[in-house]
């Protein structure tokens, strides 16, 4: 049987959601997978980092809650991340990379993939930027070291919107993309239908997990512009840059606008789109749109992510699904992780493999 020694760069909700799991569920993994799955390394920009080639015990680290673990003064631990050294110099078949990125230019994370690609090692990422500014780049470069590169999670958290399209939508030709894509700015938009202001669901949204301290990437549609791009690029094969796509947040809209929409038999969303011009470009854009009730995302609410694909054949087909949540997005990285291991043993037979990510995304 084969293993996989997992390096982990960043160790917050989702890469420790994916410890959990490796620690849980890892002997069911081994007999339905066909692989093991070990942790020899752990970075973290609080807990600095923890290296053992032999395999790290996940369970004292995932017994101390988070914001009180250290790696200094364990064997093999330091006060410093050391994620270059770790990246480049530690043995590891793949690189998971699941720390917080910068939405202008990518970084940390950019540089953490790039490090890994170039030293010949799998990366898969829950990161946005690095895909939607540089993943032309880091497909070649992955495809120049005979490894892959896998980013499943970028888009909607634990709902495999790129696969869906790339293996279960092939033979139609997509002609545009439309998505809700942020749960948190989705909330609040339903909050201010029931006329709650805006600084009010904000704040509501951070108490229950949805917003980030900062939560200005959502609510003026960035982060959305960033899985528009990435949708667009992978998708419609197109080559977007982040000037391409317009992008308008929800800022401006009031409850009083929210509850007029409403009488109207209408719904404010925070809609990202990409659709294929005649003459064969993409036009892509994040805006809020008053959508009718009968419009296939019209009913998503509350943190529920959506992508509708217009394709020549089928019409119009939705997915819908979590689109943030650390099990989530830590089970897209288990599907990335069996990606790199179907892509590397094509002739391996894979049937358990989508039995055990269903009853994964399930459990």
């Amino acid at each position: 049987m084969g293993r996989y020694d997992l390096a982990l760069i960043g160790f917050g909700g989702v890469n420790r959601a994916l410890a959990e799991l490796i620690a849980a569920r890892g002997d069911r993994f081994a007999e339905e997978l066909g692989f093991t799955l070990r942790v020899v390394a752990i970075t973290d920009l609080r807990a600095g980092s923890l290296v053992d080639t032999a395999g790290i015990d996940l369970a004292p680290l995932l017994a101390a809650e988070p914001g009180e673990l250290s790696f200094a003064g364990l064997p093999g631990g330091s006060a410093d991340p050391r994620n270059k050294w770790v990246i480049r110099e530690v043995p590891a078949d793949i690189v998971v990379e699941a720390t917080f990125t910068n939405p202008n230019d990518g970084e940390p994370a950019l540089s953490h993939v790039r490090w890994a690609l170039e030293s010949g090692k799998h990366v898969c990422t829950t990161n946005k930027g690095p895909v939607a500014l540089a993943g032309s780049e880091l497909k070649r470069l992955a495809a120049e070291h005979g490894v892959s590169f896998e980013f499943e999670g970028s888009v909607l958290s634990g709902t495999p919107i790129l696969r869906t399209a790339q293996r279960l939508l092939g033979g139609l030709e997509i002609t545009g993309v439309q998505g809700i894509m942020n749960g948190t700015s989705n909330y609040i938009l339903g909050r201010l239908e029931e006329g709650v202001e805006l600084p009010t669901a904000v704040t509501q949204a951070q108490e229950l997990g949805y917003a980030e301290a900062d939560p200005t990437a959502d609510i003026e549609g960035h982060d959305v512009q960033l899985k528009v791009m990435i949708l667009a690029n992978e998708v419609l094969g197109a080559g977007l840059r982040r000037e391409d796509v317009s992008c308008t947040g929800i800022s401006g809209i009031t409850p009083q606008d929210a509850q007029d929409a409403i009488s109207k038999g209408l719904r404010w969303k925070l809609v990202g789109s990409a659709a294929r011009r005649p003459d064969g470009t993409v036009e892509a854009r994040v805006a809020p749109v008053a959508l009718p009730a009968h419009h296939a995302l019209a009913g998503i609410s509350g943190p529920v992510n959506a992508v509708a694909f217009h394709t020549d054949l089928l019409g119009t087909v939705t997915v819908s699904g979590p689109g943030a949540g650390r099990t989530e997005t830590a089970y897209a990285l288990l599907s990335d992780i069996i990606a790199i291991h179907q892509h590397h043993h094509a002739d391996d037979d894979t049937a358990p493999l989508h039995r055990v990510l269903q009853e994964t995304h399930r459990g």
